[in-house]
């Protein structure tokens, strides 16, 4: 099963979309530990500027890495919602990742957005 999502950076109006590999346990798995380090190298280095902006750029780095193999059309970058995900993770400036579920009113129109989107219980990660 596919499992398409969407990744949204707090304070990058981009959108990024993934049409395969989004539930939560496969998401965890590649963007935790990639927060982790980004979070980290971040402050090693003082940069605090542009973190959204970096972070999204990263972000489809890594997700193009681990999940587009030899198929380069299931991840892209947009500014628009697509009705088909399934998950949306949010990157918060407070190093938590939140996890929503789409809802039918999301999937028949997916310019609700967010409000179209219910939290996943238990699936809010802290990065430390």
């Amino acid at each position: 099963m596919a499992i398409p999502c969407h990744i949204i950076v707090e304070g990058n109006p981009a959108i990024i979309y993934a049409s395969r590999n989004g539930a939560p346990d496969k998401v965890r798995r590649i963007l935790k530990p990639f927060l982790e380090k980004f979070w980290q190298e971040r402050e090693t280095a003082g940069e605090y500027h542009d973190t959204p902006e970096c972070l999204l750029a990263q972000i489809v780095v890594r997700f193009g890495f681990e999940i587009c193999e030899d198929d380069f059309s299931n991840l892209r970058v947009g500014m628009n919602y697509d009705p088909t995900a399934d998950y949306i993770y949010i990157v918060g400036a407070d190093k938590t990742v939140k996890v929503l579920s789409t809802e039918e009113d999301y999937r028949q129109n997916p310019s609700l957005g967010l409000q179209g989107c219910r939290p996943v219980e238990g699936e809010i990660w802290k990065i430390e």
